[in-house]
């Protein structure tokens, strides 16, 4: 297993990266996300990498933090995907799209992806749900010993009531998701003052 490669970045396409160390090239397939932030060629890269053999041959595929590769593996854990359409779910969205899809449930949003159709959607959202928290998505408010924070389940809740109210007011999850991840959400806030600085994102 190769957990992950580094070395200089030598080509850079649509169809994935070329990695150059000790003296050999890999080529590793990655997601648009990742392709948005490639460093210039000649670059050092450093990939956290998915091995996938077949009869026909090896496949690497990419990403520039595990965080991401977990999640492209939680992909593969869903009947019915498999890497290439794992793949083509991260480059529709983006890790933390996908997270704030699962998160709100927005199967419309994942069925963007080419060859996700609406039930794969929701069986993505339904297998990932558990996997996937606000958590992962919320900004950490200020730590003070003896304080709320951003982590807890009480701020964890005016977020998910923001989104909520946000729903309510016209905007879809994946709107109201992103505008909530944005706040950061400190000691001693309610869902009405969350709701109030999301508001400012979404003007």
């Amino acid at each position: 297993m190769i957990s992950y490669i580094k070395g200089i970045l030598s080509e850079a396409s649509q169809d994935g990266v070329v990695v150059e160390t000790g003296g050999l090239g890999y080529e590793v397939k990655v997601p648009l996300s990742v392709l948005e932030r490639l460093p210039a060629l000649g670059s050092q890269i450093r990939l956290y990498t998915h091995m996938q053999v077949r009869e026909d041959g090896v496949s690497l595929f990419g990403f520039l933090e595990k965080r991401d590769l977990s999640m492209f593996r939680q992909l593969l854990g869903v009947g019915g995907i498999g890497p290439k359409g794992a793949l083509g779910v991260l480059s529709a969205l983006g890790p933390d799209e996908l997270r704030l899809a699962v998160v709100s449930g927005d199967a419309k949003a994942i069925s963007r992806a080419p060859g996700i159709g609406v039930k794969t959607a929701q069986r993505i959202i339904l297998d990932l749900k558990d996997k996937v928290s606000l958590d992962d998505i919320l900004p950490a408010g200020p730590q003070q010993a003896g304080k709320e924070t951003a982590g807890s389940p009480a701020l964890l809740q005016a977020g998910r009531e923001a989104i909520d109210a946000l729903t309510a007011l016209g905007y879809s999850p994946m709107e109201a998701s992103r505008a909530v991840g944005r706040v950061e959400i400190g000691e001693e806030m309610t869902a009405e003052d969350v709701l109030k600085q999301s508001l400012k994102f979404l003007v």
